[in-house]
């Protein structure tokens, strides 16, 4: 009977101690992040991972919105992902060639290129 309630004892301090952990939610994205969303997933994934030092053909885009501002003087994290999209030669990160394609300012509609921007910028 002892190890009965020893063993619920031990139970619930796990059960609390779970219930208790401090984890940061999944951020629910608005419509122009969902945008950005959908095109990143058809015409970036290929080529960029989300996942932390995951190179698959460019640079792992984790944490792009925390690097993006500091990246170039004088350009703020959003108009340093635009101008990376639209002029990708421009500013090419070390270790990687210019192989981003150059079409995007003609293929991409206004809304889907802040959507896409948007949708970097919760990739903190």
């Amino acid at each position: 009977m002892k190890y009965k309630i020893l063993l619920f004892v031990l139970a619930a301090i796990v059960l609390a101690a779970c219930s208790t952990t401090s984890m940061t939610p999944t951020p629910t994205l608005d419509a122009v992040q969902q945008t950005g969303q959908a095109v990143y997933n058809l015409r970036c994934a290929q080529c960029h991972a989300l996942a932390p030092d995951t190179v698959v053909i460019g640079p792992s885009l984790a944490g792009v919105a925390t690097r993006a501002g500091s990246r170039v003087e004088g350009y703020d994290a959003e108009a340093y992902l635009e101008r990376s999209i639209l002029v990708p030669g421009d500013y090419v990160v070390d270790g990687f060639t210019n192989t981003m394609p150059t079409n995007f300012g003609k293929e991409l509609t206004s809304e889907e290129l802040t959507g896409v921007v948007a949708y970097l910028m919760t990739l903190k």
